[in-house]
């Protein structure tokens, strides 16, 4: 949860920031990313490579 709120706190405003491990985990949905860099987190460990969300080029919605 740390990790989640430190990676939101550095979006900008109506941007969605994902570390590589979410980036890594939604591959093969359509979503499209925006390199964002390398970042240190405070109070977490190592730096974290962030990436905005992009436009989905999926249409058709995801199923729940």
């Amino acid at each position: 949860m740390n990790v989640a709120a430190r990676v939101a706190a550095l979006a900008r405003q109506s941007e969605i920031l994902v570390s590589q491990t979410v980036k890594d985990l939604v591959a093969g949905s359509g979503l499209r990313f925006h390199e964002r860099g390398s970042r240190q987190l405070n109070g977490v460990e190592g730096a974290w490579h962030l990436y905005a969300v992009a436009e989905s080029t999926r249409r058709e919605p995801a199923p729940f």
